[in-house]
């Protein structure tokens, strides 16, 4: 099944109120925190979906992805509040609980290490990176299921801006450090900031993007604002928030989960079914919007995406590096 590809999503899959109301149920269950990720384009037929909730400033879009089909999107309500970033909480509420402490102004993003023109860039000149936006459709197949409308552009198109050098085989990326703007860091889970890190030739993929919005509005706090970055066939944690800093360099760095719980965690984090979490299967995934017992479906590999980034791992024994 290619749910991104085709648009081939049904109703029941789409989170609705319901399932929104027994949020706290579906936490009480202890779903799994593994996510994996699928990205889909705006069809035609959707497109009155996106005026916007008027939540929060408007982004100038100037097109949308070449991917996916009719899928309609989930409610803003609940993308926004139903959220794993624990640097503004640990239960799936208290991200948008908290994310009046995060301000977004100013902002900037360093850009350093191994290329040629390092530099400091503010968040307001990425925001008028609009000839490069795209709308995105972006469901995420974790505990639960979500199709996300995201806005945001090419990361390979933006990181070329620097000119990275031969010696860049990774980018790293990380999180701001500001105890008082992001609460969740007074505790000690992570060794924070958060942090993670791409091969070089991940990055530049077309299928990896940066994301300064959704429904058509520049990020809500708890999803990640002003800047984060979405992986589609990686799992979850490889979706680092509120970035502040991109370094490239020769060596592998080290991702923070990664860095916590090596057993558990690899630096790939693709989706890969055979490979299962050392406390739970991979194999299926649940469907927001079927029940808390419900709607398992399938995981494939690469979240379906392995005609495009397969060759990315060839040779490679996936699970050693996973």
């Amino acid at each position: 099944m290619r749910f991104s590809r085709y648009g081939r999503i049904r109703p029941s899959e789409i989170t609705d109120q319901e399932v929104w109301r027994k949020r706290r149920q579906l936490i009480t269950a202890g779903m799994a925190a593994g996510a994996g990720l699928l990205l889909g384009g705006i069809g035609s037929q959707a497109g009155a979906a996106m005026t916007g909730p008027g939540k929060n400033r408007k982004i100038l879009l100037s097109g949308e992805s070449a991917y996916g089909g009719n899928l309609a999107p989930t409610e803003y309500e609940h993308i926004t509040t139903y959220n794993n970033f624990y640097e503004l909480g640990y239960g799936k509420e208290a991200p948008a609980e908290n994310a009046a402490a995060l301000k977004t102004r100013p902002w900037s993003v360093k850009v350093s290490g191994e290329c040629a023109r390092p530099g400091l860039m503010d968040m307001e000149d990425i925001l008028k990176l609009d000839q490069e936006e795209r709308i995105y459709r972006f469901r995420c197949v974790e505990a639960w299921a979500m199709v996300v409308p995201w806005v945001g552009f090419p990361l390979g198109k933006f990181l070329q801006r620097f000119q990275p050098t031969s010696k860049a085989k990774y980018v790293e990326f990380e999180t701001l450090y500001d105890p008082q703007r992001l609460p969740g860091q007074k505790r000690t889970v992570l060794d924070w900031p958060y942090r993670e890190g791409l091969r070089i030739d991940e990055a530049m993929h077309p299928l990896a993007f940066m994301a300064t919005g959704l429904y058509g509005e520049v990020l809500p706090g708890q999803n990640g604002a002003p800047l984060r970055l979405v992986i589609p066939w990686k799992y979850g944690f490889k979706n680092i928030k509120s970035i502040v800093s991109i370094r490239f360099v020769e060596k592998q760095p080290i991702n923070s989960w990664q860095a916590t719980a090596a057993n558990e965690y690899g630096f790939y984090a693709n989706v890969n079914p055979d490979v299962p979490h050392p406390r739970w299967s991979q194999k299926r995934h649940r469907v927001l919007g079927r029940g808390v017992f419900g709607g398992k479906e399938d995981t494939l590999l690469f979240n379906g995406y392995a005609d495009e980034v397969a060759s990315l791992y060839s040779g490679m024994d996936l699970r050693k590096y996973f």
